[in-house]
Order: structure tokens, then C-alpha cells, then sequence
């Protein structure tokens, strides 16, 4: 498997990939995954012989980096993959001119999965689109 991550544009493949992980797996309506912000988010996409097979987007707040709709496909899923699109997303963060640190909101099934990445929950856990979350942070 061989893949490759890299900041897009292509905000198409981004989008069908969260409609199949989010809307069709995991039953987030449409109206909550298409929130209208991807226009101002910086976008991450990553291929597996050459097809797209995960994304995540930056939205930037002040000196933060929020990390969102992270999504690997599930024939990728297992392979460090998902892994390999959070540490892509810090690149980018890092490249941007006054950023201090990485947020996202992790469903509570992937909290282990983010602190082996470097990030720490705080606050209470919360409802996001039925799905049980916790926010997460780390210095970039």
C-alpha cells in the first residue's frame, strides 16, 4: 500500500469521502457534516494508489489549528494511515505564520488513538451529531 498526503483543493474528493465515513457509516445528517466552513478550512486528502482514501480539514482560530472531519476509508483503516493525515494536518498548522497549538474534538471511541499523537483531552465530554466527543489539544 502505497500513499500519499497532501494539501488540496480538491474539495469534491474530500466531500465524498466524509459522505461515505460520516453521513452513510456513522448517520451524521447532512445538514451537521456540511456546515459551510470548508470554503475558509485549509484541506489535507490523502490517496492510496492514486485513490483518495482520507481527508481532514484546519480550520484556523487565532494562534489555534482546529483539526476536523477527519476520515479514513475502512479498507485503509488499521494501517497507520489515519496517523500519518493528523501529523500531515500539524505540518501544514506548522507552516502557518502564528500558530501555537492543535485542537480537535475526538469521538471518545479515538482518544487513545490521538494521545499516542501527542494530544492531551480536557473538558467534559459532549454530544456532536449524536456521537460522544472530547476536545483535545497539543502544542505544535
Amino acid at each position: 500500500m502505497t500513499w500519499t498526503i497532501e494539501q488540496t483543493d480538491d474539495l469534491a474528493a474530500c466531500h465524498a469521502l466524509r459522505r461515505t465515513v460520516f453521513i452513510e457509516e456513522q448517520g451524521v445528517s447532512e445538514a451537521e457534516e456540511v456546515d459551510g466552513r470548508d470554503d475558509e478550512a485549509l484541506h489535507v486528502l490523502a490517496t492510496v494508489d492514486g485513490t483518495p482514501a482520507g481527508c481532514a480539514r484546519i480550520l484556523i482560530d487565532g494562534t489555534t489549528a482546529k483539526i476536523g472531519r477527519v476520515c479514513v476509508l475502512k479498507p485503509a483503516r488499521g494501517t497507520g494511515l489515519g496517523a500519518a493525515i493528523i501529523e500531515a494536518c500539524l505540518d501544514v498548522a506548522r507552516a502557518e505564520q502564528g500558530l501555537t497549538k492543535a485542537k480537535l474534538g475526538a469521538q471518545t471511541h479515538a482518544l487513545a488513538f490521538y494521545e499516542r499523537l501527542g494530544f492531551a483531552a480536557f473538558g467534559p465530554v459532549y454530544d456532536d451529531a449524536g456521537i460522544p466527543h472530547r476536545d483535545m489539544e497539543r502544542p505544535l
